[in-house]
C-alpha cells in the first residue's frame, strides 16, 4: 500500500499519493478493468459539523467510472484512511444523466466520423479531404430523439486545419454535424443541410504577419522589497486580518474554505459550482449547442500551469493541484494557483477643511486565481479579499469565440464570412454563508420611490425597502438594476454596537440570466441559470445545481428538485446560489482573439463592522507621498 503523506486538516488539497491509493482499493475491488475510465475524480468532503467539529476525519474520494466498451457507469466513494470502498452505485442513464466527456472519446471521435460513408461523402460533396477536419465530441443536450435515450451521444462539427499551426476555427465547415454513438463507436446520423462556403479568413493570431509590429512599451515591475504579506501552510492562507483555506477539484476548480475576517467566520466554502453556455442559433445544425462546461467537461482538469510574468505579475506563490487522468494515475497541474497581492489604489481618503488633515490610505487585495481552457475558450477565475472586508469574485473569459460559416440574424459577421453565434456564459456561484455563524437569513433590498405628497410635499424622497425571504419557494429572486435591488445575507442572532443585525451583502451585476424560452429543453436542464438568486437549508450532498450528472440528464435535477422541499431558511443553516455572467454579442473586436470580458460579484459588509474595518491601514510611507 503507497504510504499517505501527513495530511494535518480534513480539507486539506489532494496528494499524488492519495489518488494512487484510491486507484489501488479500485483495483482491488474488481471495479477498474481494460476498458473502465475515470470520468470524475475529486475529494468527498466531510460534514460541515464534522470539520467544524475539528476531530480525525475520515479521508474520502469520490470517483465516477466508465465502460467505455458498455457504457455502464458507476458512482464510487473510496476512504483512503480505511483502504476501503464505503459507497458505490451504477447509474441508470435515462434518469440519472450520463457520466462527462472525457479525453479518452476527445482522442476517438476523428477515427468514428471517418470510418462513416454519411460523413465522408458529406466532406467529398465539399471537396474537404477527411484528413484536413479537426472535430470535437460536443455535449448532446436532451432533445425528442426517443432512440438516443440511454445511450452516450454526443455532436461533431468539423473544422479544416490547413496546415499543423493553422487555428480551424477559422475554418468552420458549416451546414453539417454527426450525431455519435461513443459506446457502439458508430454515427448514429448525419444532418447535412447543404454546402457553406468555408469561410477562408486566417485565424492565426499567433502568426507574425497578422500581428503587426509590437507596440514599443517600457517594461511594469511590480516588487515588494521585504517580501509577501500573506503566508500559506497547508492549504491555510493568512493576510492582514483574513483567514481561510483552499482547494481544487476538477469540477469546481479553485475552492475557498472557513472564510474569516479577523477570527468571525464569513463563508464556510465558495465556488463556481456550474456553468452553461447556451447559444442562440436555431438552426437545424446548431439548435442543441448548450454546453456545462463544469458538469459535462470537468473543465478544470485542463487548468493551465501559469507562468511568471505572463499570467502573474508580482511576488507570486503558486501552488499545484492534483487531479486523476482518465486511467486514473495522479496527474499535477504545476503551478495551477496563483496568489499574490495587488495595489488597489486608494482605499480611503479625506482633506479637511477645518481642521487642515489630508489622510489617505492605500486600498490592497490579495488575488487567488486560477486559468482553464476549455475548447475554444479561456475561463480565468479571481478571487480577490480588500482590506476592508470586501469579497470579490471576476470571472475573465477570452479565447476564441465559436463560429461559425453563416452570419445572419443570430451571429456576427466578425470576418469575410466568418459568423460567431450569439449566446450566454452563465455562471452559478454556491456560498455556504456563516456570517458571524452558521444561522443565517436573506433580506432582499432595494430602493422604493415616494409619491409627492403630505410626507413628500417636493418629491425628493425615496425610501430601502426590505423583504425578509422566509422559505425556499420566496428565495427565487431576479436581479434588478433599475431599483438597485441586493441581497442582505445576514446573522438574526447577532448584533453590532448599533443593534442592527450583522450582515454582508451580495451586490449582482445584474446582467440577464437565460434568455432560452421557459419551455425550452435548456431551461429546464439550466433552470438554476433563470434565476439570480436561489437560497436553500443547508445539505451536504446538495452540490451542483443542475444536478450530479448533467451530461445528458433529462432535467429538474439540483436546485428545482431541492426546492421542492420548501424548507425554511429564515435564521437557518443556509447556502446561497448566485448566477451571473455575460450576454455576448461578439464583436469583429473579438477576432482572432477575444479581449478578456468581465464579470462576476462583490460580497461586502454591511453592519458586519461597527466602524470602516481599514482604519489600521498604515499610511504610505514612500518618499513621492511626501
Amino acid at each position: 500500500m503507497t504510504t499517505l503523506e501527513n495530511r494535518t486538516h480534513a480539507l486539506a488539497m489532494t496528494s499524488e499519493a492519495e489518488v494512487t491509493a484510491v486507484r489501488e482499493v479500485l483495483l482491488a475491488a474488481g471495479l477498474l478493468g481494460e476498458t473502465v475510465r475515470y470520468t470524475f475524480f475529486a475529494p468527498e468532503e466531510p460534514t460541515k459539523d464534522e470539520v467544524l467539529g475539528g476531530g480525525e476525519t475520515d479521508r474520502r474520494f469520490r470517483v465516477v467510472l466508465l465502460d467505455i466498451a458498455t457504457g455502464r457507469s458507476w458512482d464510487v466513494v473510496v476512504s483512503v484512511s480505511s483502504s476501503s470502498v464505503v459507497g458505490s452505485r451504477e447509474l441508470d442513464p435515462p434518469r440519472d444523466g450520463q457520466p462527462p466527456i472525457i479525453d479518452t472519446e476527445f482522442e476517438m471521435i476523428e477515427d468514428i466520423l471517418n470510418a462513416a460513408p454519411e460523413w465522408l461523402a458529406a466532406l467529398a460533396s465539399r471537396g474537404i479531404e477527411p484528413a484536413s477536419v479537426r472535430a470535437v465530441p460536443l455535449s448532446a443536450g436532451v432533445y425528442d430523439y426517443p432512440d438516443e435515450a440511454g445511450r452516450r451521444i454526443v455532436r461533431a462539427f468539423g473544422f479544416r486545419q490547413d496546415h499543423a499551426k493553422d487555428h480551424p476555427w477559422a475554418h468552420p465547415i458549416d451546414g453539417l454535424v454527426a450525431y455519435v454513438d461513443l459506446t457502439a463507436r458508430s454515427v448514429d446520423r448525419v444532418v447535412d443541410t447543404g454546402a457553406v462556403p468555408v469561410p477562408e479568413t486566417t485565424g492565426n493570431f499567433d502568426d507574425p504577419e497578422v500581428q503587426g509590429p509590437p507596440l514599443e512599451l517600457k517594461p511594469i515591475e511590480i516588487t515588494q522589497p521585504e517580501g509577501r504579506s500573506f503566508t500559506v501552510e497547508d492549504g491555510r492562507v493568512r493576510w492582514g486580518r483574513w483567514d481561510l483555506r483552499i482547494g481544487f477539484n476538477e469540477r469546481e476548480g479553485l475552492t475557498l474554505h472557513q472564510i474569516a475576517f479577523d477570527d468571525r467566520p464569513i463563508c464556510y466554502r465558495a465556488s463556481v459550482a456550474e456553468m452553461v453556455v447556451p447559444y442562440a442559433d436555431p438552426a437545424p445544425v446548431r439548435f442543441w449547442q448548450n454546453y456545462f462546461d463544469c458538469g459535462e467537461y470537468m473543465f478544470a482538469r485542463y487548468a493551465d500551469s501559469l507562468q511568471l510574468g505572463c499570467d502573474c505579475l508580482g511576488d507570486i506563490l503558486y501552488t499545484d493541484a492534483v487531479v486523476a487522468d482518465d486511467l486514473g494515475n495522479p496527474r499535477t497541474i504545476q503551478n495551477a494557483i496563483c496568489m499574490h497581492e495587488e495595489d488597489y489604489g486608494v482605499a480611503w481618503k479625506h482633506s479637511d477643511m477645518f481642521t487642515g488633515s489630508r489622510e489617505t490610505r492605500r486600498q490592497r487585495r490579495l488575488v487567488i486565481s486560477f486559468f482553464t481552457p476549455i475548447g475554444n475558450y479561456d475561463y480565468g477565475f479571481y478571487w480577490y479579499l480588500y482590506l476592508d472586508g470586501t469579497i470579490e469574485l471576476e470571472c475573465k473569459a477570452t479565447g476564441i469565440v465559436f463560429t461559425s460559416g453563416t452570419p445572419g440574424e443570430y451571429a456576427t459577421e466578425i470576418a469575410p464570412g466568418l459568423g460567431a453565434p450569439f449566446h450566454q456564459h452563465l455562471f452559478s456561484a454556491r456560498l455556504d454563508m456563516t456570517v458571524d455563524g452558521p444561522r443565517n437569513a436573506v433580506e432582499e433590498v432595494e430602493a422604493a420611490r415616494v409619491p409627492i405628497g403630505e410626507q413628500n410635499p417636493y418629491g425628493n424622497a425615496f425610501r430601502r425597502s426590505v423583504t425578509r425571504l422566509s422559505r425556499e419557494s420566496d428565495a427565487q429572486r431576479d436581479a434588478n438594476a433599475a431599483t438597485a435591488r441586493v441581497w442582505h445575507i445576514v446573522n438574526p442572532e447577532k448584533r453590532n454596537a448599533l443593534g442592527q443585525e450583522v450582515g454582508y451583502v451580495l451586490h449582482p451585476t445584474g446582467q440577464p440570466t437565460l434568455l432560452a424560452d421557459g419551455a425550452s429543453s435548456i431551461a429546464g436542464r439550466a433552470t438554476f441559470a433563470t434565476k439570480a438568486l436561489w437560497v436553500t437549508r443547508y445539505a451536504h450532498d446538495q452540490r451542483y445545481p443542475a444536478g450530479d450528472f448533467v451530461n445528458q440528464n433529462p432535467g429538474g435535477a439540483g436546485l428545482p428538485a431541492w426546492v421542492q422541499a420548501d424548507r425554511p431558511v429564515d435564521g437557518e443553516d443556509i447556502v446561497v446560489w448566485h448566477t451571473f455572467g455575460l450576454t455576448h454579442f461578439p464583436r469583429p473586436e473579438d477576432w482572432p482573439v477575444m479581449p478578456v470580458d468581465y464579470t462576476g460579484f462583490v460580497l461586502k459588509p454591511a453592519g458586519f463592522f461597527d466602524r470602516n474595518p481599514a482604519l489600521d491601514v498604515p499610511a504610505t510611507t514612500a518618499k513621492h507621498c511626501h
